[in-house]
């Protein structure tokens, strides 16, 4: 296990740790860990960043999980070694926030397909399953309408979230779960809806890295932790004028990837 503090590490910092980087890390999305750490540590708050790779121990007693966005094949195999583990599962039960990422998320639901599509038994910390369907991979950018988080001390908003979206599964929320919002460009779950909130579990297809394109996301998560006082306000208007323009882009289809007549053709 290596550990990479951003500050100094305390008895009261935020313990953060981002699980098989080697594994499920694709897609940028371990650039959500540095969002985590900067914005506590501009609060002054303190920090530890924690990187468990493939075959290591999964500490059960931090304050934060980051599972990101992958292949078939390494997922199958983080969902094995998560199974074995059951430190995840021990942190969940202790109270601990996860974010998980496109692939992360599908194997922290009931069931997932592999690659050959058949369905595997996921990790059932997210009331969630995941189907292959008969249907053009969704590729290119997400955009939700206005997001909310639910928690005890009442309802969070997120405002619209953005990013980008690289995946060939449909997920189905449970009964037990809820979802983050509606969509307005892409694809998300496949059922109009993007993102899978169990307890302090949240899934979601947005890579990007999806904290440096929502703040309020990456502030809300933290605010579990923390304390919502804690989360004093920051000046994201750079970070802003980046959200106008990227989801403007979204909604003009200027992002949109080529498709090909196949594609074009099923789709119809």
């Amino acid at each position: 296990m290596t550990s990479l503090p951003t500050t100094r590490p305390t008895v009261s910092a935020v313990r953060i740790v981002s699980l098989y980087p080697d594994l499920l890390g694709t897609y940028g999305d371990g650039g959500n860990a540095l969002v985590l750490s900067r914005r506590l540590e501009w609060r002054g708050i303190a920090v530890e960043h924690i990187t468990v790779d493939a075959g290591e121990p999964v500490p059960d007693s931090a304050d934060l999980y980051l599972v990101g966005g992958g292949e078939d094949g390494p997922q199958v195999q983080a969902t094995r070694e998560l199974e074995q583990s059951q430190g995840l599962h021990r942190a969940v039960d202790n109270g601990a926030v996860v974010l998980a990422i496109c692939a992360g998320m599908q194997i922290l639901g009931h069931r997932f397909p592999d690659a050959n599509g058949t369905s595997r038994t996921g990790l059932g910390l997210l009331d969630c399953e995941t189907l292959r369907v008969d249907r053009p991979r969704a590729v290119g950018e997400l955009l939700t309408t206005r997001a909310q988080l639910a928690t005890p001390e009442g309802i969070i908003e997120l405002g619209p979230l953005t990013g980008f979206e690289n995946h060939a599964g449909r997920t189905i929320p449970g009964s037990r779960s809820q979802t983050l919002a509606s969509i307005e460009v892409g694809e998300g779950n496949g059922d109009g809806t993007e993102g899978v909130v169990t307890g302090k579990v949240v899934g979601t297809y947005l890579h990007g890295p999806a904290l440096a394109r929502n703040p309020l996301l990456a502030d809300a998560l933290l605010g579990w932790i923390v304390g919502a006082s804690a989360i004093t306000p920051l000046d994201d208007a750079d970070i802003e004028s980046l959200r106008t323009e990227r989801i403007q882009a979204a909604r003009d289809h200027e992002l949109a990837p080529r498709r090909s007549w196949r594609d074009i053709l099923r789709r119809s």
